[in-house]
């Protein structure tokens, strides 16, 4: 059966439609799907009969941009293949809609057109914008700035002090300092980190307090491996060629890798050597596959629901708690970091 092209399509109800049926003003209408607004219990049970006979909807973008409010948040981030990232979408996501917020994704991934994106949220209006555990390259941040006076917070991810911008992350420090207590508690005697991007170190504070660490309990850290790239196949390649590079009495016993990416990738290469020899690994994010069976993985959970509601509490509400739990991760003991001979 085809479809008559020729025949007129449905046309979307509107206020006016609501309020002739229901035989009272447009303004009911309005006020009757206002919360807290003036209206008589009467009225609006008419309004919202009527309504759902004619399948009535609020246009509530609409009524937002008369209020200059929008309630929608721009969500920035980038390395979407990370399983990190989909974690900490999905915390923002569902700490705006438990808000009343709605999200509006920006794919800001190295080599895109920032200006083209982030004009994008300017024109839409957004409340602000969350950057989520993006590098704000000068670039990005210029972009950024130069919006209309729209609020932003960085989660998962430090600045430079010269930069205005309200920041929300966990004690990357402390964190470093508890693998290395760890790492230290099991004997270990030789450790290495091996890094992602070959950025400051600064932005995670992870390597500053291992290394630190370390150094307070007379160790030093011996080896700094640079992935290049957040990437579980160059988490593999990068261990791989440390492992057939060097003679296995001159290796580190112990190494911490920046993310659950890099330490996967590692703890592959570990596995395809088949040499006897193997390193205790750890991980950093907690991401889901850190769980399974096959690689138990110890790392640190940045606790991504406290991080993202102080920082939504800040974008949203301009309230912050300085000294909230919201600083502390939470280390994830399993079985990577034993070494097995």
């Amino acid at each position: 059966m085809t479809k008559d092209s020729s025949a007129p399509k449905q046309q979307k109800a509107t206020a006016s439609d609501v309020a002739k049926l229901a035989g009272v003003s447009k303004w009911t209408v309005s006020r009757a799907f206002t919360p807290g607004a003036s209206v008589s219990g009467k009225a609006q049970k008419k309004v919202l009969a009527a309504a759902a006979e004619l399948g009535y909807r609020p246009n509530l973008l609409a009524r937002s941009l008369t209020k200059k409010n929008t309630h929608i948040i721009g969500v920035a981030i980038d390395e979407l293949k990370n399983p990190h990232s989909m974690k900490m979408l999905d915390a923002a996501t569902k700490e705006l809609q438990a808000r009343g917020y709605m999200a509006l994704l920006l794919n800001i991934t190295e080599g895109e057109n920032y200006q083209a994106v982030m004009a994008m949220a300017d024109q839409l209006q957004v409340d602000g914008i969350l950057f989520l555990g993006n590098i704000l390259t000068d670039e990005l941040f210029a972009v950024a700035h130069s919006l209309h006076h729209i609020p932003f917070v960085q989660v998962c991810r430090n600045n430079s002090d010269q930069r205005e911008i309200d920041v929300v992350n966990i004690d990357g420090y402390r964190a470093g300092q508890d693998i290395a207590a760890l790492l230290l508690a099991e004997g270990y005697q030789r450790f290495g980190y091996m890094k992602g991007p070959d950025t400051e170190s600064a932005q995670l504070m992870r390597l500053e307090g291992y290394s630190d660490a370390l150094g307070k309990a007379g160790r030093q850290l011996d080896t700094l491996l640079i992935a290049g790239h957040y990437d579980r196949k160059l988490g593999f390649e990068t261990m791989q060629h440390y492992l057939q590079t060097t003679a296995p009495q001159n290796r580190v016993e112990a190494l911490f890798c920046e993310n659950d990416i890099l330490a996967l990738g590692a703890l592959e290469a570990l596995r395809s050597q088949d040499n006897g020899h193997s390193l205790a690994i750890v991980g950093f994010d907690d991401i889901d596959e850190a769980d399974s069976a096959s690689w138990q993985l110890t790392t640190y959970s940045q606790q991504l629901d406290k991080l993202m509601t102080e920082a939504l509490n800040r974008l949203i509400d301009s309230e912050s708690d300085e000294l909230g739990d919201w600083r502390k991760g939470e280390l994830k003991v399993r079985r990577s970091h034993l070494k097995r001979s």
